[in-house]
């Protein structure tokens, strides 16, 4: 049976455009991870402004999200939701014709903001169209697409980068984009926005927009002690924007929930901890396979899709099952294996052989599919339909500030190790310890979250 066939044609059409999106950021994302050697080769740039060019993207998705989510409750999801399709498009343009790397990295946060529009709706889309019943299947569904987007991203961008040079990789998602956008216009129609509007809190934005900003900021001038000033301001104007929230009519996010739910609280934790552990593994394979391995970026690629298609081909499996299975229970043993996975990827060196590589990423990928699909599930169904909005914001936010942590701190390494330097085949030795420090430093990550993921409680919901 088709996964669209038992659906009405406004869920078919719902579908097919977020599952295209799903597909679309993902390569967007991911291809260009792979052109990180042939970007810092053209543009000359050190280790550092390497590792920002995804850490600037992430930036903006993180300090935007949250808004966006907010402007789509008010105003419409799916208005959001196609704008940001314009964004994207128009940013990646932009991105294809960088000269230095001040104008790329401009785009790549023009990229983000566009990316925090389609993350801060995709789900909140979804779970406004289809029932509980069977909104675990269609969630992994969603993240499944989003796998396939980040396995083939490498792969395809490897190619274009052989064939075409970096700067084609921007445009490669193109084509998706606009499709999108042109089912969203003439195919589904109507929106959905919160029963009440409300007011937009521009307080809470503009000090959660900063805190994050200052945070990225800070750690970008590490070891200097300026840099530890800033990064402490960043964390307590989070903090700030915590307590903020918590007393404004009409929220950014509806941050009660997260000290009212101990489901909620505990899986969107567990989320956050998952994404930061796991995202910088993009970063740390494309360079470990181009500098230390001496791959082209085709074969880098290829072999960097390993992981996320095996998060594809079980992410519906998975999500499938927690409709009947407690999330609670898959997504800890999900924790357990992505961290034995991110031990395995650490004992690798120059001299690994192609199969410990792939078995590695299997393992980290397996352990992955089993978290994600039922902790969404958990997170989407621990809530009543009113709080569907800030539910889905929360499931995007903790990804994305998960993903901007993990760069952050391969980020906080790199500047501690190679500082403004570039990477140079004398530095390798030097590399080497420095990828397998970050996977031993991820697989740590996992262990508060595998303890959070197990003490969650059950999902409940209210519908």
């Amino acid at each position: 049976m088709s996964p669209i066939e038992p659906y009405t044609s406004l869920q078919k059409s719902v579908l097919v455009m977020v599952l295209l999106n799903a597909l679309s950021v993902p390569i967007m994302l991911s291809s260009v991870n792979v052109a990180l050697p042939s970007i810092a080769a053209d543009l000359q740039l050190s280790a550092l402004s390497v590792s920002w060019i995804p850490t600037a993207f992430l930036m903006a998705s993180a300090m935007f999200i949250l808004v966006f989510g907010r402007l789509a409750d008010m105003f419409g999801r799916k208005r959001i939701f196609l704008l940001g399709a314009v964004s994207v498009i128009f940013a990646s343009f932009l991105a294809a014709a960088a000269t230095d790397p001040i104008s790329l990295l401009g785009a790549r946060f023009l990229q983000g903001v566009g990316a925090a529009m389609l993350y801060a709706t995709q789900m909140a889309i979804v779970s406004s169209v289809f029932p509980v019943a069977t909104r675990g299947r269609v969630i992994g569904l969603v993240i499944s697409f989003i796998y396939i987007g980040l396995a083939s991203g490498p792969l395809l961008g490897g190619i274009i980068v052989d064939q075409f040079g970096w700067r084609m990789n921007f445009l490669l998602q193109i084509p998706l984009a606009i499709l999108v956008l042109f089912i969203g216009v003439y195919k589904v129609e109507g929106d959905w926005a919160a029963d009440e509007r409300g007011s937009f809190d521009f307080t809470g934005a503009l000090i959660y927009c900063l805190a994050i900003f200052i945070v990225c900021i800070g750690v970008s001038f590490l070891p200097g002690s300026s840099s530890y000033i800033l990064i402490t301001a960043g964390v307590i104007g989070i903090g700030i924007f915590f307590r903020q929230a918590r007393s404004s009519e009409h929220p950014l996010m509806d941050v009660k929930l997260f000290f009212t739910n101990r489901t909620f609280t505990f899986s969107c934790l567990a989320s956050l901890i998952m994404y930061s552990a796991t995202f910088m593994n993009v970063v740390l394979l494309s360079l470990y396979l181009q500098y230390l391995k001496g791959l082209s970026p085709t074969a880098a690629g290829l072999i960097m899709m390993v992981q996320p298609l095996t998060m594809a081909i079980f992410s519906p499996l998975m999500g499938r099952l927690s409709d009947n299975t407690e999330p609670r229970i898959l997504s800890s043993a999900g924790m357990g294996i992505t961290a034995i996975g991110l031990v395995l990827l650490a004992m690798l060196n120059s001299d690994s052989q192609t199969s410990s590589i792939v078995m590695a990423l299997v393992v980290t990928g397996l352990g992955f599919s089993l978290f994600s699909s039922p902790n969404v599930n958990a997170i989407m169904s621990s809530v009543s339909r009113k709080h569907l909005g800030s539910a889905a914001a929360a499931v995007s936010t903790t990804r994305i500030l998960g993903q901007l942590s993990s760069m952050v701190l391969v980020t906080l390494v790199m500047a501690l190790n190679f500082g403004a330097a570039q990477i140079e085949p004398s530095s390798y030795s030097e590399l080497e310890k420095t990828i397998s420090f970050s996977f031993y430093l991820a697989a740590a990550i996992c262990l508060p979250g595998l303890l959070l993921s197990a003490i969650r409680g059950t999902i409940h919901s209210t519908e």
